[in-house]
């Protein structure tokens, strides 16, 4: 599914700014307009993964985007703590 390449890349992303990667999950929404990831990683790691102001979520936002642009579909990226 396209969601899952997607998916992949968020992961990959998270995993290298927490401190406990083995913690990192993710789970994908399919709906009908668009896909939702929502990472899920431990209470700590949550302030890394959104950074100051916003930044380091908006940038995976932008990335994952990117990629679901070029493959004809939309996602939304989601933290969990």
């Amino acid at each position: 599914m396209l969601s899952d390449r997607i998916a992949d890349l968020v992961e990959y992303l998270v995993v290298q700014i927490v401190d406990d990667p083995d913690s990192v999950s993710l789970e994908v929404i399919d709906g009908d307009d668009a896909s939702t990831i929502e990472v899920s990683v431990t209470e700590d790691d949550v302030a890394k993964v959104i950074g100051r102001r916003g930044r380091t979520i908006k940038a995976i936002r932008t990335l994952a985007r990117a990629l679901a642009a070029r493959l004809d579909t939309a996602v939304e990226v989601e933290v969990l703590g």
